[in-house]
């Protein structure tokens, strides 16, 4: 196994790790850090310890006691640093090295191309939306924030603050919601929102739907406080953008 500093490259193909990982698994037994053990030549307790350094620095977590962790080396800082300062462009970079090192290839029908839009324009698309889905879900552990859902098919990763509206922030977790299709849709449309003290509000239009499946999939979580993250908490300030942008009043 290789010895010594570690590259950017490396460090970030780490950081791509730990943000797809869900907390409980960052562990040397797990086969996705195991994998990148074997692509980059380092132990699978360094690769461990490195995630552990990341998950240090994540004000998420900064009240737990993580083992392992020495508060974030200055090498993994400034990747944590560079990723929130342009998740966008960082997401897509380590994603780009991860499909390398697997030896992985992005298939995209070249017929669907929407007009004027580039190849290399709808693999970003595509493998940015990929590192976002798998970073918010994991975050989550797998399960709708909202109900507790546990069903990964039936789940999204909904972004709090629109795609179209913020581009650095396209794909920083700390931009989703892990929620079930249903109410992942009624996000969307402003038809609920959570509050910046997350809890669930629902719109005065919504409330005036009748029949059986409002009362069983909205009211009863009227007000009640979503399920956190382990790590990526939702900013206060994408919240609030949804609340006031988003969010259908009347």
């Amino acid at each position: 196994m290789r010895s010594g500093g570690w590259t950017r490259d490396q460090l970030i193909l780490a950081f791509n790790l730990y943000c797809k990982i869900p907390f409980g698994r960052i562990h040397h037994r797990n086969p996705e850090i195991i994998a990148l053990v074997k692509a980059i030549g380092r132990t699978p307790s360094a690769v461990s310890w490195k995630l552990a350094n990341f998950a240090s620095l994540d004000p998420s977590l900064r009240s737990r006691k993580i083992s392992g962790a020495t508060h974030g080396a200055k090498a993994e800082r400034e990747i944590w640093e560079e990723f929130s300062g342009d998740w966008e462009r960082l997401a897509y970079e380590s994603e780009k090295l991860m499909i390398a090192v697997r030896h992985e290839e992005v298939v995209v029908d070249e017929s669907l191309f929407p007009e004027g839009r580039t190849r290399e324009a709808i693999v970003r698309v595509r493998v940015n939306q990929a590192f976002f889905r798998s970073a918010v879900l994991a975050a989550y552990d797998l399960s709708c924030c909202i109900t507790g859902l546990k069903i990964p098919e039936l789940l999204n990763a909904s972004h709090i603050v629109p795609w179209r509206v913020d581009l650095k922030n396209r794909t920083n977790p700390r931009n989703g919601l892990c929620l079930n299709a249903t109410h992942d849709r009624a996000f969307d449309c402003g038809l609920i929102t959570i509050t910046v003290d997350y809890r669930v509000k629902l719109s005065p239009l919504i409330k005036r739907a009748k029949g059986d499946a409002m009362k069983t999939f909205f009211l009863p979580y009227e007000n009640c406080l979503v399920t956190m993250p382990s790590r990526f908490r939702p900013d206060p300030t994408f919240l609030r953008y949804h609340n006031e942008e988003v969010f259908r009043e009347s």
